[in-house]
C-alpha cells in the first residue's frame, strides 16, 4: 500500500511540474482529467477514474458537459469531484464573458463563437439568449441574457421582448444567439423569420442586430457571415 501511495503521490507531482513549465503542452487527454480530478480526489490514484470518463463522454468537452448526475455515475466519481468539473467549466465560461467586454465584437467574431458555444451550445433544450452591446460593439455590464427556453426543437421568440429588453438597458446594438441540440446548426425557415422580425423591429429604434449565431457543442452558424443579415 505504501508502495502504491508514492507511485500515484509522485505521479500528481509530476503532472503539477509539467503543467507548471508548459501548460497543457504535451499532455495526454486522459492527463488533462487526472490533474484536474486531483483537485477533489486527493488520496487515491485517479487516472483509472480520469479513464473511465473519457471512455465514457468520449472527450474532456463532453465531459465537461455532462450533468452532474450523469458524472456521478462513473464509478469513484462522487458529488464533489462532479460539481468541481462543473465549476471548471462554468469559470471557463465567465472568463470568455470577461474577456469579451475588452473587446469589439466585430473585431473577434471567433472569441464570440467560442463563448456562444460554451455558454448554450451543449444544453439539450434549445434556448434563445441576447448580447446587448454599445455604441462601439462591446458588451454591456451583464450584457448577456437568456429571453426564452423552449422545448427539445423549438423556441418562441418574440420581437417586442428583444426590443423592450434592449430599451431597458440602452444598448446600441445586440448580437442574437440560439442553440440547435441536434446538432446541426443550419438554420430553419423559422430561424430566418424570427432572425428578419427582430431585425425590423430593432431598426425602427435604430439599434442594430450585428449578428444572428446558431450553435451547437462544436459548430456555429453566422447569418451575417451567409449574407442572411
Amino acid at each position: 500500500m505504501a508502495k502504491l501511495d508514492a507511485h500515484y503521490k509522485g505521479h500528481r507531482s509530476r503532472l503539477r511540474e509539467r503543467f507548471q513549465k508548459s501548460g497543457f503542452g504535451g499532455f495526454a487527454e486522459h492527463e488533462v482529467i487526472e490533474l484536474l480530478l486531483t483537485m477533489a480526489m486527493t488520496r487515491s490514484d485517479v487516472k483509472p477514474q480520469a479513464k473511465m470518463l473519457l471512455e465514457r463522454f468520449g472527450s474532456l468537452r463532453g465531459i465537461l458537459d455532462a450533468p452532474v448526475s450523469e458524472l456521478q455515475s462513473v464509478k469513484g466519481i462522487g458529488e464533489i469531484s462532479a460539481i468541481l468539473l462543473k465549476v471548471i467549466r462554468e469559470s471557463a465560461t465567465m472568463y470568455l464573458l470577461e474577456a469579451s467586454k475588452e473587446t469589439e465584437v466585430l473585431s473577434d467574431p471567433e472569441r464570440l463563437s467560442n463563448f456562444w458555444r460554451m455558454r448554450i451550445g451543449h444544453l439539450k433544450n434549445e434556448v434563445f439568449a441576447v448580447a446587448y452591446l454599445d455604441s462601439a460593439y462591446r458588451l454591456l455590464r451583464n450584457g448577456v441574457e437568456t429571453l426564452q427556453e423552449g422545448t427539445i426543437d423549438r423556441a418562441a421568440v418574440y420581437p417586442r421582448r428583444v426590443v423592450e429588453a434592449a430599451l431597458n438597458r440602452q444598448a446600441a446594438a445586440l448580437v442574437l444567439a440560439h442553440n440547435h441540440p441536434n446538432g446541426d446548426v443550419e438554420p430553419s425557415e423559422q430561424d430566418k423569420m424570427i432572425t428578419r422580425a427582430v431585425t425590423l423591429a430593432a431598426e425602427t429604434i435604430s439599434i442594430r442586430v450585428v449578428d444572428h449565431l446558431i450553435v451547437s457543442a462544436s459548430e456555429t452558424f453566422s447569418f451575417r457571415k451567409a449574407g442572411l443579415l
